[in-house]
């Protein structure tokens, strides 16, 4: 994989890029695998291919084990990489080797001497914490409590949360805090009183933003162009493949609906081939290679975050999601068609 930045960055990224490629393509591909490794038959891809890069890349002692410690981005991908497994348990876990499994836990574990930023770095941590629960090994009760009751004082009303102590206008709420705080409260369920109730208002919360994320999308497909990391192109809309994966999208968002909106965004943002370079690999950009587009900490493994818009490839193909007709999405509904539509109402809680 060739480490990709934007012209004049100094940082060297060679060390990290690897494990943010992989961390992130499994974020977004867990689901398929896990519904490929339970069904008979499937063709799609090949789970075993996929078991043996990632115990290749985790292995105890190998040369070609991924950096899990030195300096701080490995926290972020250890994390996605955390997540995959908890969104596929059987392809990613309970169906590896216990040699494995050990490599597994042991690189999630060496994260902890990694300090987070005080932001939705927070998440990070209390997911690799979440990820060594489900794995059945020790894990920090305090790390995850403080991630969760930290972002519930930073919750800025109507299904949004600052990204630390400041609200910033782009997609994290996206990109990490609504995925990650689904899962991890949804993966918890029962430990305890207090994150049980903040799951049951985070849901209504996590509504509300893909509510507002579906109304971002332009009838070509194309979304505002705001704040950080626009390279992660459609992963923008994270939390939207999400609940449609989970079978949880509003009840103003029909399936077909869904579908044929971020269909769009995928499409607007991956189907070029002005995306990829010569060998294939996504370049920095957004509608193109547009290598300014990328900050500091951005490189080729960052950009793999666009899988997570795939995350409905694990729903079943007799799912109402791919079998409902394509409808107009909101933008098209309003503009487009001129439909006479109910006003958008904030959520107070």
């Amino acid at each position: 994989m060739p480490v990709e930045t934007a012209p004049g960055v100094a940082r060297d990224r060679r060390s990290v890029s690897a494990l943010e490629a992989l961390g992130r393509l499994f974020a977004g591909l867990a689901p398929v695998l896990e519904r490929q490794a339970r069904e008979t038959g499937a063709t799609l891809l090949d789970v075993g291919e996929f078991q043996a890069l990632l115990a290749d890349s985790i292995a105890h002692g190998s040369g070609r084990r991924l950096n899990f410690t030195r300096g701080q981005q490995p926290l972020v991908d250890a994390a996605f990489l955390a997540h995959a497994m908890l969104r596929a348990p059987r392809a990613l876990w309970s169906d590896l080797p216990h040699c494995v499994q050990d490599d597994f836990a042991e690189a999630l574990r060496a994260t902890r001497q990694i300090t987070p930023h005080f932001n939705n770095w927070l998440l990070f941590a209390a997911m690799i914490e979440t990820a060594l629960y489900r794995m059945g090994h020790d894990w920090d009760r305090m790390r995850v409590d403080y991630a969760l009751r930290q972002h519930a004082q930073w919750y800025a009303g109507d299904g949004t949360y600052s990204d630390g102590p400041h609200l910033r206008w782009d997609y994290y709420n996206s990109y990490v805090i609504h995925p990650m705080l689904d899962d991890i409260l949804e993966s918890l369920s029962g430990q305890s009183k207090v994150w049980d109730k903040l799951q049951a208002t985070h849901r209504l919360r996590m509504e509300r933003h893909v509510t507002l994320l579906e109304r971002m999308i332009a009838a070509d497909g194309s979304f505002p162009p705001i704040g950080r990391s626009l390279s992660y192109r459609c992963g923008a809309f994270h939390s939207m493949a999400q609940l449609a994966l989970k079978d949880r999208l509003p009840e103003a968002l029909p399936q077909g609906q869904v579908r044929a909106a971020l269909m769009a965004v995928i499409r607007r943002t991956l189907e070029s081939d002005a995306h990829y370079d010569s060998a294939g690999w996504l370049r920095i950009g957004l509608s193109s290679a547009q290598p300014d587009l990328g900050e500091s900490y951005i490189s080729t493994g960052s950009l793999y975050l666009a899988s997570t818009a795939f995350l409905p490839l694990g729903l079943p193909a007799d799912h109402a999601f791919w079998t409902d007709p394509a409808m107009p999405w909101t933008q098209q509904r309003l503009w487009g068609l001129s439909e006479n539509m109910p006003a958008d109402k904030a959520l107070d809680k």
